[in-house]
This record gives structure tokens, C-alpha cells and sequence, in this order.
């Protein structure tokens, strides 16, 4: 099975009641080539809000991204076409660093009544990675120190979609041989109606890299 290693960068919202918009899609392809997974090609693509066009301060500070990446890009469902026609099977597993941004994908792809059929065999790389990390029920590592355990050189930007997929990629790979993948469709999730809490502080070390946290440290004035 493919495995399709993904991440979203999102609009950051403070008002309550106003929901965020998926602004950029990055995928890795990881393959098993001479039983060695391999990465055999990417996708990026920004992805133009509809709800709230213009780009708010924090979102660009937050992600990098900038009122003209996302201006004259498609819009979610002509982009998800192309990441669709991209992933170019029916055997393929989608894997991202945590349930968020398929939390993401389910309620923006609701509201816009965008069809889920593709949003096949989700699996939460985090959650596995932690446990043959040797961490405790519900102590999730973060992705830069789940690297910087295996002695992983971080590489490109924090924030960015495919830089991102691209890191939990070679995490991926080297634990290839022990990650299960899940066999599941979206019919099966539940609604997804939580809101997202921005922390003050970090409970420990290896939520340094935690996007909440770094959102609650912005400047608001």
C-alpha cells in the first residue's frame, strides 16, 4: 500500500464562530522499492480561502504564507482534485503527525460539501511513533523531537506544508516495517465538532514545536 504522507497549513482564527481554511497542501509518495520505502515524488500546492480572503496578520506570521501565495490559486475542491489525480491509486493509505489536519479536512470539506470519498485509510503517525518511542499513554511527541531522537536533520521550515510532510516522511521511513496502517473510511468518524485551545505554555519540552502554543505567542496588538 502507498502511503501518502500529508500536512495543511490553515488561516489562524481567534473569533469564536469563525472557522479556518486550509491555505496549503503538502504531500510526500512513499513507496516500497526493493522492500526500502522511498520517496518517489511530492505535491504542493497553496489553496485561495473563500470564507475569509484576505490573509489575516497572524496567519501570515504564523505560516510564511502571503496574501499573493494563496491569490491567484484554486480553491479547495479544484485543489483536492489535483492532489487526487497526484496520489493516482486506490491503494493507498493517507498518513499525517496527529489527527488535526484530518479533523481539518473533514469539517472545511463538510461545510463546503466537498465529497470525502479519498479521505481512505487514515493513520495518525504521532500516536505510533510515540508508542515505539517507548512514550506513556497520551504523551505525544513532537515532530522536531521526534527527529532530533533519531538524529534527523530538520529540513526547510516549520509551518510549511510539504516541508513538514516531508519530515514526517523520513520519520515514516524509518519506522516503515512497524507502522500500521489503518483501514478505514470516513464514514467512520464521528462529526468532529471540538474547537482548537491555544496554551499559554508548553506542559513539557517536547511540545516546544506545538503550533497552539506558538499561536498563542503572536502579537495581537
Amino acid at each position: 500500500m502507498l502511503a501518502i504522507i500529508y500536512d495543511l497549513e490553515m488561516t489562524v482564527t481567534r473569533r469564536r464562530g469563525q472557522p479556518s481554511e486550509i491555505i496549503e497542501i503538502g504531500a510526500v509518495k512513499v513507496a516500497i522499492e526493493e522492500d526500502k520505502p522511498v520517496i518517489v515524488d511530492t505535491f504542493q500546492s497553496f489553496v485561495r480561502p473563500v470564507l475569509s480572503p484576505q490573509l489575516t496578520k497572524d496567519t501570515v506570521s504564523f505560516t510564511g504564507i502571503t496574501q499573493q501565495d494563496v491569490h491567484s490559486a484554486e480553491t479547495l475542491q479544484n485543489v483536492l482534485d489535483q492532489f487526487i489525480a497526484w496520489i493516482d491509486t486506490d491503494n493507498y493509505a493517507l498518513c499525517s503527525w496527529g489527527e488535526d489536519d484530518k479533523v481539518q479536512f473533514v469539517k472545511e470539506c463538510r461545510h463546503k460539501e466537498i465529497s470525502l470519498y479519498w479521505l481512505l485509510n487514515h493513520t495518525n503517525l504521532q500516536k505510533q511513533v510515540s508508542t515505539l518511542m517507548g512514550r506513556g499513554h497520551n504523551q505525544q511527541i513532537g515532530l522536531k523531537p521526534a527527529l532530533e531522537s533519531l538524529d534527523i536533520a530538520f529540513v526547510g521550515s516549520h509551518h510549511r506544508a510539504l516541508d513538514d510532510a516531508y519530515n514526517t516522511a523520513l520519520i515514516y521511513m524509518h519506522y516503515a516495517d512497524r507502522i500500521e496502517f489503518h483501514l478505514n473510511k470516513t464514514d467512520d468518524q464521528a462529526s468532529y465538532e471540538s474547537e482548537l485551545i491555544y496554551q499559554d505554555q508548553a506542559a513539557d519540552d517536547d511540545q516546544a514545536d506545538n503550533p497552539f502554543l506558538a499561536l498563542s505567542k503572536l502579537n495581537l496588538s
